[in-house]
């Protein structure tokens, strides 16, 4: 029997193959798809080379090579249905998010292979890409920017960053209207307060000292800030998936889905978690 370590078989089967394409001509898998799935989930989380997948442990009756798992992840990378099975669970469950606050921040992941959005960076001292993630009140992850070069800082162009992560989350069924959103003092910049302004989302910047004496009277709410580990949490969680920690990836297809598989894992455990409490 194929070992399923990240999923069980039946979340795998209920919640996200039905988001996933099957080959209606042409190349037909001869194996479980959801065998598939799981294959792509236990790289996710242990890192593996693809050559070094234990198809063996993975599979049942019929046993697929590594070709064929990495055939079907970078398929569903080019067709963007990580992305939109993720959206589709959250708009499933988006009774259960908290929105009465969220959060934002960047996080660059060092590239050790180099490719798409790659450039070297000086604090880390390597190649990175960086992408902006935002997170609701529990640390569920809800949206990412596009990956940008990593020697671009958070704020660069900023407008255009929060615009991506807003179309997400409508893509979710989710409204940014009135929403409340902490961010670092990284974030401190007229261009970020605007651009949150212009989805009718309310910021709550940590002052950054560096900017001397704010122009304005800018909005801070220190006890609502106090929150912001919320995403720090959500970072640790993220790294926990190897895939993610470095990236090897060379294509921005694929460091996208292996994101949004992430999210998925990440917020199908907790739904699954608070109905077994309910």
């Amino acid at each position: 029997m194929p070992k399923y370590t990240v999923l069980d078989k039946d979340t795998i089967k209920n919640e996200m193959m039905p988001y996933l394409s099957v080959a209606k001509r042409g190349y037909v898998s001869q194996g479980s798809l959801i065998e598939v799935v799981n294959a792509i989930l236990h790289k996710l989380k242990s890192g593996c080379q693809w050559h070094q997948l234990p198809v063996k442990h993975l599979f049942g009756d019929v046993v697929l090579s590594w070709n064929a798992v990495y055939h079907h992840f970078r398929k569903w990378c080019r067709l963007g249905e990580w992305q939109s099975m993720f959206a589709a669970l959250v708009r499933k469950y988006k009774d259960r998010l908290d929105m009465s606050v969220t959060h934002i921040d960047g996080s660059h992941t060092p590239a050790l292979k180099g490719g798409e959005c790659v450039e070297y960076q000086g604090r880390k001292k390597r190649k990175t890409t960086n992408s902006l993630y935002f997170c609701d009140r529990q640390g569920l992850p809800l949206a990412m920017s596009e990956p940008q070069k990593g020697n671009h800082a958070d704020l660069y162009e900023i407008e255009q960053r929060v615009d991506e992560l807003a179309a997400q989350l409508r893509k979710c069924g989710l409204s940014t209207e009135g929403l409340f959103n902490n961010a670092d003092a990284g974030f401190d910049a007229k261009s970020f307060r605007a651009a949150l302004e212009s989805h009718e989302i309310i910021a709550n910047v940590c002052p950054n000292p560096r900017n001397g004496e704010p122009a304005e009277d800018y909005l801070f709410d220190d006890e609502l800030y106090k929150e912001r580990f919320v995403i720090e949490r959500t970072n640790a969680w993220m790294d926990g998936f190897r895939s993610i920690l470095i990236r090897f990836d060379t294509t921005v297809s694929s460091w996208k889905g292996w994101n949004y598989l992430a999210f998925a894992v990440v917020f199908l455990k907790k739904i699954h978690k608070s109905q077994k409490f309910k």
